[in-house]
């Protein structure tokens, strides 16, 4: 019995999934989804067949601008969507205005438009998650006047995401506290966070101490090694698996950056397949 339990402790302990790794007994479920651009097809409808195939469940889909406005304001275009998840069986898991990095909310009033455009698709597609990014132009850290104009806009726009049902998910270098101050000012339970546990190791900040400080204001979590292939580099995704767990987690883990070693799709097979260890189908 005793050479028994060594062999498996020690076969155990190669796969790099020790007992205490594993997710808890009643852990909620979390679905694998991938950003768009990602798989290189920000804006398309096709995303969610290549999603599918390359064994994930779901696609955040990017919020494109045609003619100054949303481009999934057009019932053709949402009507294309539908008949993509309908058929392939992948879900939309949330949408992104990435165009926000280089038209900031902070001080563009498009922004705000387009934010408030999302909810009418939101409300179209039966989507209830939008990410607000701030990077690139829409960079948050030290700039006070930058905070507060978004404050502004998030009370204002906050009212009509509360009535469609609808969460606005920011996504930034802040810290969980700074996060946190945000969300207390607005004053909503629309106004939300979207982890991305490697922008926020590599701002620097302890991320499971910050996954269970945000714990419910954590609306989603993007998926993301900067230094290798998930499992091979620097992230330590059992670990953001059992924060999850702790914070009584469930819903989407979207991939977004990823290395791609051996090229973009057998690179997130791989991922995803790292991932399955810890997430697996239910």
């Amino acid at each position: 019995m005793k050479k028994y339990l060594t062999i498996l402790a020690s076969t155990v302990l190669s796969l790099g999934l020790a007992a205490a790794l594993w997710p808890a007994a009643g852990a909620k479920v979390i679905h694998l989804g991938v950003c768009d651009w990602t798989i290189e097809k920000g804006g398309d409808p096709s995303a969610l067949e290549t999603a599918g195939k390359w064994g994930l469940e779901g696609v955040q889909v990017s919020l494109t601008i045609k003619d100054g406005a949303l481009a999934l304001l057009q019932p053709a275009l949402q009507q294309t969507y539908k008949s993509e998840v309908r058929r392939t069986g992948v879900a939309i898991a949330s949408f992104c205005l990435g165009d926000l990095n280089g038209v900031p909310l902070k001080s563009d009033p498009r922004a705000a438009a387009w934010l408030e455009q999302s909810l009418t698709v939101c409300r179209a597609m039966n989507v209830r998650l939008v990410l607000i990014p701030f990077f690139g132009k829409g960079e948050l850290r030290d700039d006070a006047a930058g905070v507060e104009s978004v404050i502004g806009i998030l009370k204002r726009l906050a009212p009509k995401a509360e009535k469609s049902g609808v969460v606005l998910a920011l996504e930034s270098y802040l810290s969980a506290e700074d996060n946190l101050k945000i969300i207390a000012r607005v004053g909503s339970s629309a106004v939300t966070v979207f982890y991305d546990v490697a922008n926020s190791q590599q701002a620097g900040y302890d991320i499971f101490k910050e996954i269970r400080t945000l714990g419910a204001h954590i609306a989603q979590f993007h998926a993301k090694d900067l230094k290798g292939l998930y499992g091979k580099g620097t992230m330590d995704f059992p670990a953001v698996r059992k924060a999850m767990d702790d914070i009584g987690y469930g819903g989407w883990f979207v991939v977004e950056g990823t290395e791609a070693p051996l090229g973009l799709e057998k690179s997130i097979r791989a991922d995803v397949e790292f991932l399955r260890t810890l997430y697996p189908l239910k």
